[in-house]
């Protein structure tokens, strides 16, 4: 008998903070650090607020590329990604509400697998449907391009 996953669920995170700009969270049994850089106050612990979302984007990819891939039959191997973002930082300085700070991200996705380059194309359509962060960043204005390259 197969396992019914469920479609609609709560998510619960926790954290605390340890400093003006480092905080540590607690997710299931995993505990991790956002924090600044030096240069902006922070002590370089962990990834910025910024960059936790744009890693996420590339997690998020990930994982949901596999399962296209997979769901497809396409071999595509293991990824690599490499990302531009051009950011708004007009709100993070205080000067005044920017209501879109992440204007593009640009998102390259190479694959060292045998897939062919029509086959690659393949998965990012169906990746792009389903990839939940993706979607975060497109349904709040971000031009996002997301590229799929054979190695």
């Amino acid at each position: 008998m197969a396992i019914r996953q469920k479609t609609l669920m709560t998510i619960k995170l926790g954290g605390k903070s340890t400093s003006h700009s480092r905080s540590e969270l607690v997710v299931r049994d995993l505990v991790g650090i956002i924090d600044e850089p030096v240069e902006r106050g922070g002590t370089n612990d962990g990834l910025a607020p910024t960059e936790t979302a744009f890693s996420a984007l590339i997690g998020c990819t990930n994982v949901i590329g596999n399962k296209c891939a997979k769901s497809l039959g396409v071999d595509i191997g293991n990824l690599s990604f490499e990302m531009e973002i051009d950011f708004d930082r007009r709100g993070v300085l205080l000067m005044e509400e920017v209501e879109v700070p992440f204007k593009a991200i640009r998102l390259s996705v190479t694959s060292d697998g045998p897939a062919e380059q029509a086959d690659l194309d393949r998965v990012g359509v169906e990746t792009a449907k389903f990839c939940p962060i993706a979607k975060l960043f497109e349904n709040s204005g971000t031009d996002l391009t997301v590229k799929w390259l054979k190695a």
